[in-house]
């Protein structure tokens, strides 16, 4: 053995040795294509430096973004009863159901937590839409209804955050059914007096849209979030006509009254922190001016005169 083949030869092969790059150091944004280095994606909160597309985000990711410093404490919800109807498809429910916690690190689609935003006390419920894509079961429902008890026990606000393709099937009535629990649960909140706002993300659609999604008192939208009940080329099929340019997205929901604000990423802690002091805000907004008010007795002055 010769020191070419020792030394030399081993040096050029790890010069002309191809490098491993991590294959998540870029993002391509799935609006107009345009790669996004991933520091700069986490800089700008996932949304395309270029076309301002809002990508989708991840559930803990959103939560730090909207409660102040980023910090916020969960709650552990109760647990439910899994797989009641022993459903099967091309594949067992329970698997299914694992493979989704195995991905995702969570049981279930939603996570429910509590802290500040803008100084005031909130109670939120976020989707996880990588759970099953945020489908809506006993567990969401469960979710849902601890949070708005929680709200009102703390006496905070309640922030709803769906991102959700709907009802999850495999649960069938039995998640149907969370429809009309978490519309009593969110009624509570009202009933005390308390803020109820959702902030609707992409997608929000079927059985959440047409529950608790769209009762709140107020709703915000990040932009181009689709947001419905049935997908829009059933919709076309059923009354065979062309739908509008936009139709199901926030700037069209905003148009025809539906949705209140749509709000880029960026700025959704400061304007929803900014509306809740104002809903909560317990005393006079302003000092008081005294105005000066004639007496029957100063008109009866000026007439005798």
């Amino acid at each position: 053995m010769s020191w070419l083949t020792d030394f030399v030869r081993p040096k050029i092969q790890r010069l002309v040795a191809p490098r491993e790059v991590p294959d998540n150091l870029w993002d391509k944004c799935p609006s107009c294509g345009n790669m996004i280095y991933h520091r700069d994606r986490d800089k700008l909160l996932s949304v395309c430096p270029q076309c301002d597309h809002h990508m989708r985000i991840n559930v803990k990711k959103r939560l730090e973004i909207l409660f102040d410093e980023g910090k916020y404490q969960r709650i552990e919800l109760p647990k439910i009863l899994v797989d009641p109807l022993k459903f099967k498809d091309s594949k067992r429910y329970t698997d299914r159901l694992k493979d989704a916690q195995t991905k995702s690190h969570e049981q279930d689609a939603i996570i429910v937590a509590h802290g500040k935003i803008g100084g005031n006390a909130v109670v939120a419920a976020a989707f996880n839409f990588e759970f099953m894509g945020g489908s809506m079961g006993m567990a969401v429902g469960e979710g849902i209804v601890a949070a708005a008890e929680l709200a009102v026990l703390q006496d905070a606000a309640l922030i709803v955050i769906p991102a959700s393709g709907g009802a999850r099937m495999q649960e069938g009535i039995l998640s149907l059914m969370q429809m009309a629990r978490t519309t009593v649960a969110v009624d509570k909140v009202k009933d005390k007096g308390l803020p109820y706002i959702v902030l609707l993300t992409d997608p929000t659609t079927g059985g959440v849209s047409a529950s608790f999604a769209m009762l709140g008192d107020l709703h915000i939208s990040e932009p181009g979030a689709v947001i419905g009940f049935a997908g829009a080329r059933v919709i076309e099929t059923t009354i065979r006509e062309k739908l509008p340019e936009g139709f199901q997205r926030a700037e069209y929901l905003l148009e025809h009254g539906m949705v209140d604000m749509v709000v880029h990423r960026s700025k959704l802690r400061e304007t929803i922190g900014r509306t809740l002091s104002l809903l909560r805000q317990r005393g006079v907004a302003g000092d008081l001016v005294t105005l000066a008010v004639d007496t029957p007795d100063d008109y009866d002055s000026e007439t005798n005169a």
